[in-house]
């Protein structure tokens, strides 16, 4: 089918809001906060600035001549295909180029991806765009999280955005949702944009199930870390509980020690039992699942139910930089928003899957291996970036996402 022009209008206009979206979450920061990497998974938040311009420039304008040969290299994420990239981990280390060049980079690769995107109907120059648009806004979301983690190593607890603490409310009680066995389908297979690793669609069996109504709460985290729910063994994994021990796990991440404030994007603020429990591994969900009796769901189990949801929770374009507190929503609360909900299920390709062709075949399809499948989208997520078929994955010791479950 011809592209028509005004499509590529439309991506322009698209191209523009979600660049400038990036550059917008940057703006409550000094220069001196972009350039620190405080862990080895956390990347600087210049370096996701020129990442995601180094991401259009690279695929979007390949046969241009490059803002910079050197940043082929420095800014390059794992595309072994395109070349070397500078180690992930010394980041951190890269002083130069300065915030302010950066910024003249991405205002460069702007300027002549949208002359590109005005050229008139190309449909391959589409296909790389919309997919490089997605990927900011993961980069989005991975900014966010990463200047978290940044300020909360700092004595100063520094706010992002300065925010009042949510008054009090109380969760609704946890609800069951019945689901009988039965052949279902889940995949994408429709209109719209999707990532490779959500195809084919097909079918699985699952036998009955039950899933909550809402997710577990800080108040039901409370009561595993009130009854040793760190301490016991027997709840955890083997390679859980070694990390507990090793790393001296007692409580979710960013939790103050006396378990009544937490580090948060606002500052430090007072924990409400209502809001949905974050910054928790896989490993920790799956031992606070068992604890209380039950399990963590299967992505297909999730999908299946997420069609069944009510109203989402917040997302980043809510600005609260927070999850909100559970509600009763039409009896559902939370299945999209507020915090990624990790699933039993490691995450591997579909039946049938195919990963792009080309140095875009690297983005999804080589990462599964020791990976669990997360859904639903946090408050750090653009509420139009995720739908219920959308595949995020983490290994099962990572604690710096806003990582939550479900029962």
């Amino acid at each position: 089918m011809a592209l028509r022009c005004g499509a590529m209008t439309d991506l322009a206009a698209r191209f523009r809001e979600v660049r400038g979206f990036t550059r917008g979450l940057a703006e409550p920061l000094a220069p001196e906060d972009m350039v620190v990497q405080s862990m080895p998974d956390v990347s600087p938040t210049k370096w996701h600035l020129a990442h995601t311009s180094w991401f259009f420039e690279t695929f979007a304008l390949d046969g241009q001549p490059a803002h910079h040969p050197a940043y082929a290299v420095l800014f390059n994420s794992y595309y072994n295909t395109v070349g070397e990239q500078f180690a992930r981990a010394r980041r951190g280390l890269l002083s130069r180029p300065t915030v302010k060049e950066v910024l003249a980079y991405r205002a460069d690769v702007d300027a002549r991806v949208e002359a590109r995107l005005a050229e008139g109907p190309d449909p391959r120059l589409a296909a790389v765009v919309e997919v490089g648009l997605h990927h900011e806004e993961q980069h989005q979301e991975l900014l966010l999280t990463d200047i978290k983690h940044v300020f909360s190593v700092s004595p100063l607890r520094p706010a992002y955005v300065p925010r009042e603490a949510d008054a009090p409310v109380e969760a609704p009680p946890l609800t069951w949702r019945s689901y009988d066995a039965g052949t279902y389908r889940i995949g994408f297979d429709g209109a719209g944009f999707c990532f490779d690793n959500e195809r084919p669609r097909h079918r699985v069996f699952l036998e009955a199930f039950e899933i909550a109504r809402r997710p577990v709460t800080v108040g039901d985290y409370r009561a595993f870390v009130a009854d040793g729910g760190y301490r016991d063994h027997r709840l955890w994994h083997s390679e859980g509980w070694a990390i507990v021990q090793a790393r001296g796990w007692d409580r979710p991440l960013y939790w103050e020690e006396d378990g009544e404030r937490a580090f948060t994007l606002g500052g430090v603020l007072p924990l409400h039992d209502a809001e949905p429990v974050c910054h928790v591994s896989w490993f920790e969900a799956s031992a606070y699942a068992a604890w209380a009796g039950a399990r963590l769901p299967t992505e297909a189990e999730w999908e299946i139910a997420s069609q069944d949801a009510g109203a989402p929770g917040s997302f980043v374009d809510d600005r609260r930089f927070h999850p909100a507190p559970c509600d009763d929503a039409g009896g559902w609360t939370g299945m999209f928003g507020d915090t990624w909900e990790w699933t039993a299920s490691p995450y591997t390709p579909y039946p049938g899957y195919a990963p792009l062709p080309g140095a875009l075949g690297e983005y999804n399809g080589k990462f599964m291996a020791n990976q669990y499948v997360l859904r639903g989208g946090s408050c750090a997520t653009r509420r139009r970036h995720v739908r219920p078929t959308y595949r995020n994955f983490f290994p099962a010791d990572a604690r710096w996402q806003l990582s939550g479950l479900r029962l």
